[in-house]
């Protein structure tokens, strides 16, 4: 029996887990975008994600752990290995406290605060993926982030469970240590919450998400901003001196300000396009490709570099590409 064969047999016989030959990613990423995986293996029960990820990471298989798929770009080739998801997704209330599994939904996790009369996570709404992913990319909006609520995360290190505190998670801007060490997987998270007013917490949800629907319709295919935006105070002293005070909110300068001086707006390569009405928005229209996604990507990070000299930083992360390839220059 292969290699591939062999590990599938064994990740197929552990209680909670369900395993495909062949998957196609495609289907588990918001792009719409990427090749089969040798084995897609997914549960809701840790125990068996922890016998999972043992077995497979001992196989010497490549091994990949995926939360929601919004930020995910995979190749056309797909994964030539095991693709895990940890899927537990139970939410719940204790006091002001609220711990949920890193498989919830995002938005799950902000229409159950809200519901519950809890302040803190209401900006977030709208914002697509799984709130695991949400804690490990630090996610926010309209000025805030996840790291402002969090009161400890529990992971798996790759050998035993552990938990950390909100200053262990060395959280900053679209950061955190899980993006750093990517070996460790986030199981469940806490919120340190505040009481608020439902009706009012409702509205502004609601709000934000009318303003976010247009920029972002839920039925696109795409990863919502593919750069981070720059912190003002980082930017080279030439390079501030040129961006209009206007352009500067909370004090970051947003990576489509650039991208629009350099001619984003409106570029296509096969079915991949970026927006013609916001500059760091590139969505597949429906046939796109990894291959042409990534070479529009490095097109833009190679025009911003050249007329401004800063690097641009993607948000989403590469599945399944060659390490040499996996961050476009």
């Amino acid at each position: 029996m292969s290699l591939v064969g062999e590990t599938f047999r064994r990740l197929a016989q552990i209680p909670g887990i369900r395993a495909e030959l062949g998957a196609p990613l495609a289907q588990y990423t918001r792009f719409g975008i990427g090749g089969p995986a040798d084995i897609y293996a997914e549960t809701c029960v840790p125990e068996s994600f922890i016998e999972a990820l043992q077995i497979a990471r001992a196989s010497g298989l490549e091994t990949v752990v995926i939360g929601g798929g919004t930020n995910l770009i995979v190749s056309d080739d797909g994964v030539r290995g095991v693709v895990l998801k940890l899927a537990s997704d139970h939410i719940e209330r204790n006091g002001l406290s609220v711990y949920f599994e890193s498989g919830a939904s995002l938005q799950a996790l902000v229409d159950f605060t809200v519901g519950e009369g809890l302040k803190g996570l209401e900006t977030m709404t709208g914002i697509p993926g799984s709130a695991g992913a949400a804690v490990y990319g630090n996610a926010g909006a309209y000025g805030h982030s996840i790291a402002e609520v969090i009161e400890s995360v529990r992971f798996f290190d790759g050998h035993t469970v552990r938990e950390f505190g909100n200053a262990e998670c060395e959280f900053h801007y679209r950061e955190s240590i899980f993006k750093k060490r990517k070996e460790w997987i986030i199981f469940s998270a806490s919120l340190a919450m505040k009481p608020g007013d439902t009706a009012e917490l409702r509205a502004t949800a609601d709000r934000i998400l009318t303003t976010r629907n247009k920029k972002y319709p839920p039925t696109m295919k795409c990863a919502g901003s593919i750069f981070k935006n720059f912190l003002f105070a980082e930017l080279p002293p030439d390079v501030a001196a040129q961006v209009p005070s206007t352009v500067v909110i909370e004090g970051k300068v947003p990576s489509a300000w650039f991208l629009e001086q350099v001619g984003a707006k409106g570029m296509t390569r096969g079915d991949i396009h970026v927006a013609d009405y916001h500059a760091n928005l590139i969505f597949n229209g429906g046939q796109g490709t990894a291959r042409d996604l990534t070479v529009i990507i490095t097109e833009l990070k190679d025009r911003v570099r050249a007329r401004w000299g800063i690097p641009l930083e993607e948000e989403v992360q590469y599945v399944g590409f060659p390490v040499e390839e996996a961050v476009p220059a």
